[in-house]
């Protein structure tokens, strides 16, 4: 795997387990993908960089993968909440850095909180694209998709973004991608000017093609 940008790793290629890998790979991120089920892990090993069939709750099976290597492991098992919560005690153990964890109701959500798990999520609320996107980029507050091709996203202002003013960053230029709107504490600012300038923790509403709101995202994720 390339080294000097995030790596993650998926277990569980359940429909949200495959839509956040698949989400990550698409934005150019190293993801090793992990199911029990050998023919689901052919099934996204031409999406992602690396595909394996194991047994997750296998503490020697996930050392041998060098799992505490990666810097997120989401573990997005579907129905068997008992797997869900070893396999999270299991990277726990290992020291995984950061573990983001599928939960199947709200008390599975709290024993997870309980064990270990830095951020637990419901897929009914979160979708995996979504989840994806909040993972690699933590300025990225939302990502809604409008169609299979276009997306809104809401970006926190921070780093080379503050003290710019829109004309500087000239995001349409650079990336293809419209400023909708500015939000600034409860305020929002819907015809943004070009000579508003950003301060830190204004949120920017942009809309565009994914390809050009993934660029936009690596570009300010560095």
């Amino acid at each position: 795997m390339a080294k000097g940008k995030k790596q993650y790793a998926v277990i569980g290629m359940g429909r949200f387990g495959s839509s956040v890998a698949k989400a990550l790979s698409e934005m150019g991120y190293d993801v090793l993908a992990i199911d029990a089920d050998e023919q689901r892990t052919q099934e996204i090993s031409g999406i992602v960089t690396h595909a394996v069939s194991a047994d997750s709750t296998d503490e020697e099976a996930l050392r041998a993968l060098g799992i505490r290597n990666f810097d997120v492991v989401v573990v997005a098992i579907g129905e068997d909440i008992q797997a869900s919560i070893l396999t999270t005690l299991i990277l726990k153990d290992l020291g995984v850095p950061a573990i983001l964890v599928k939960a199947k109701s709200e008390l599975h959500g709290k024993v997870l909180s309980k064990i270990g798990a830095d951020k637990v999520v419901y897929p009914e609320r979160d979708m995996g694209t979504r989840v994806a996107h909040h993972l690699a980029s933590p300025n990225i507050l939302d990502y809604i998709e409008l169609s299979p091709d276009y997306s809104i996203l809401e970006m926190k202002a921070a780093g080379p973004l503050v003290g710019k003013n829109l004309q500087e960053l000239n995001i349409r230029a650079r990336f293809g991608c419209n400023v909708m709107a500015i939000r600034r504490g409860d305020e929002m600012n819907i015809t943004p000017q070009v000579e508003d300038r950003l301060v830190d923790g204004d949120v920017l509403v942009i809309v565009g093609h994914k390809e050009n709101l993934n660029k936009l995202e690596v570009a300010y994720n560095k």
